[in-house]
């Protein structure tokens, strides 16, 4: 009983380091400065700009499911330390020199950290809980995740935004080396949760060949899967144009950060008012209708106006309800998936949505380029579409 206790005291560590490690990998100082950063030191138009993210998740589609396997067969552990070190080599390869090429090159490093860490992440923390008995508690704890991850947005965007208008554009990627560096000095206290003797016995191909079969045999999976990939991909564009609509409300780029702090506020405290606003609208549903309405409304108001106070209500309630609500994703898609194809499924999930990315990016792009308002309303229109013929049910929605 007692090494049982130190066990679980062990892994209960695990919830703190994870909570680091997620701060650390999320200390983005770019955050507020993409557009200005892209176009003004990099010379990129919106769809130069759009193809760097599709050539990005491109490459996170061919890299997600080895990736994922790698996390199931050599343990997640090694997976999000490889993924921390490739990601500080990225942000310098990102800040190095101002060409299109290079940028392909740190986009391609970005990729594969981030693969690493797609799945891994959510794998290990739900495999320390269910090893504390504590897997009902899920949605807050990757809520608390997430949160944690907002909050070094919030801290990075505004200091991004300063130091980029008085050293250069460039500067914040370089100055994010330094936290991705402590990522990666954590991930190495990590206790992995699962043993490696369980996965090892199968073989590589077998792991990656049954997490396709798992994800294709489970219809209840599929449905959630498919409407957080459809709507987390269209939210996923708010970030691109945010920056666009604050200069046409004629905000300084000194200020770009600090709307981002708020988009990301607004997004801690949706994700940490889940539950009251759950029993407040009666169902778990009516919160991801909620949601994404909101967004669908907020992109198509953005298409239309130059006032600054509607701007921000567009970026705040719109954008903060839209981001998070993956969020609520993560609790409900792995109480369907058993803990030796999590890191697996969770990739190939992942690795879905990175596809419609693939697609999705250089035709916004070029629509961006020829009109950003008729850009804006068509996401708009897109987002409520899909939300009317959502198959996602009451019942699919396990707490």
């Amino acid at each position: 009983m007692k090494i049982r206790g130190i066990l679980k005291q062990s892994y209960k560590g695990n919830l703190t380091k994870i909570y680091l490690f997620k701060f650390f990998t999320s200390l983005h100082l770019v955050g507020g400065i993409l557009i200005p950063f892209f176009r003004d030191w990099g010379g990129l138009d919106f769809t130069q700009i759009l193809f760097l993210q599709s050539w990005f998740s491109f490459w996170i589609f061919i890299l997600e499911i080895p990736t994922g396997a790698v996390a199931d067969f050599f343990g997640r552990k090694q997976s999000l330390a490889l993924g921390a070190i490739v990601n500080a080599i990225a942000a310098l390869v990102y800040g190095s020199f101002p060409s299109f090429y290079i940028f392909l090159l740190a986009e391609f490093l970005w990729a594969i950290s981030a693969a690493l860490l797609s799945g891994a992440d959510n794998a290990f923390t739900y495999d320390t809980l269910r090893k504390l008995g504590k897997t009902k508690s899920s949605k807050r704890v990757f809520s608390k995740i997430e949160s944690i991850g907002k909050t070094a947005l919030l801290i990075g965007s505004p200091i991004g935004s300063i130091v980029a208008a008085s050293l250069g554009l460039n500067v914040p990627n370089l100055l994010m080396f330094f936290p991705f560096m402590l990522a990666f000095a954590v991930a190495l206290t990590f206790k992995e949760p699962v043993s490696r003797k369980v996965v090892e016995s199968k073989r590589y191909l077998t792991i990656i060949k049954d997490g396709f079969k798992y994800f294709a045999k489970n219809d209840i999976l599929k449905i959630l899967a498919v409407d957080t990939i459809i709507i987390s991909s269209l939210a996923y564009f708010m970030i691109w144009f945010f920056q666009p609509m604050l200069e046409r409300a004629g905000v300084n780029i000194v200020y770009f950060g600090l709307v981002h702090a708020l988009l990301v506020l607004s997004q801690i405290v949706i994700m940490n008012s889940f539950g009251k606003l759950e029993k407040l609208l009666g169902n778990k549903k009516r919160l991801l209708l909620l949601s994404s309405l909101l967004l669908g409304a907020a992109f198509m108001m953005g298409s239309f106006s130059n006032s600054l106070p509607m701007i921000l209500l567009v970026i705040v309630i719109g954008g903060g309800f839209g981001l998070s609500r993956s969020v609520l994703f993560s609790s409900y898609l792995n109480k369907y998936i058993e803990s030796s194809k999590r890191a697996t499924v969770l990739s190939t999930i992942s690795m879905f949505r990175r596809f419609l990315l693939v697609i999705l990016n250089p035709l916004v792009g070029k629509m961006a380029d020829w009109s950003l308002e008729y850009t804006l309303f068509a996401l708009g229109i897109a987002v409520i579409v899909f939300t009317v013929f959502s198959r996602v049910e009451e019942k699919y929605l396990v707490d």
